[in-house]
């Protein structure tokens, strides 16, 4: 007879055990910050090279875009993880699963950034340089200001997906709430309870910034 995947005694082991899955959701935020500040860093490197005078610079972007956009998230962090050493670069699984997370999320944040740029009427940059301006004192004075009601939204949403994506840290034992989570159950057999607190987690870490992005959408809405 088969048991009760939520029965009450598996919630009274995961009380019991709750610090595995805050351990494990410290280890999922403090990898989505820094993941999320390497994206974001790229993500306008790459943005602007996007739109770049020169073609070669533009071919650079389309290269990085193309690969991370197009090969799973997964495999880059276990290629990371493995060929690495082999390169005599040790790293922290943690830094490894921030690097790998933060590559793959800068692709999808720099189309973000190329868009909104692009969006914006060429007149104001010539107006620009037409006062002296160089090209990078343009886009930080003028074209960024305006291109950031259009930018924030998308990128608010690929911040949604990054949280999600530090599940793939579970792959390579980088102590993340999902990697806790595989490894408790695996224990004990108690996968109801584990995966629906599990899902909450992550829901909640997300929740906010989806509300946030309707907010942002909304603004953008009004202002254009």
């Amino acid at each position: 007879m088969a048991t009760n995947p939520f029965a009450e005694y598996k919630w009274l082991a995961l009380l019991k055990d709750w610090r595995v899955f805050a351990e494990g959701l410290s280890v999922t935020l403090e990898v989505a910050i820094v993941a999320l500040l390497i994206s974001l860093a790229l993500g306008i490197l790459f943005g602007i090279a996007g739109v770049f005078p020169n073609k070669n610079v533009r071919k650079l972007n389309r290269i990085y875009v193309e690969f991370f956009q197009n090969t799973p998230l997964v495999i880059q962090v276990i290629f990371l993880y493995h060929a690495l050493p082999h390169l005599k670069i040790m790293l922290p699984v943690f830094l490894i699963g921030c690097l790998g997370i933060g590559l793959y999320t800068g692709a999808y944040m720099s189309e973000a950034v190329r868009s909104g740029i692009l969006a914006i009427p060429r007149g104001q940059s010539e107006a620009g340089l037409s006062q002296g301006f160089t090209y990078f004192q343009t886009m930080r004075y003028i074209i960024l200001p305006q291109a950031k009601r259009i930018i924030l939204p998308n990128i608010a949403n690929q911040s949604v997906s990054l949280i999600k994506n530090t599940s793939v840290l579970a792959m390579i034992a980088g102590g993340d709430l999902m990697y806790r989570a595989d490894s408790w159950s695996g224990m004990n057999m108690y996968y109801g309870p584990t995966y629906l607190v599990t899902g909450l987690l992550y829901w909640l870490m997300c929740f906010p910034l989806t509300k946030y992005i309707k907010h942002l959408e909304k603004t953008a809405g009004v202002k254009s």
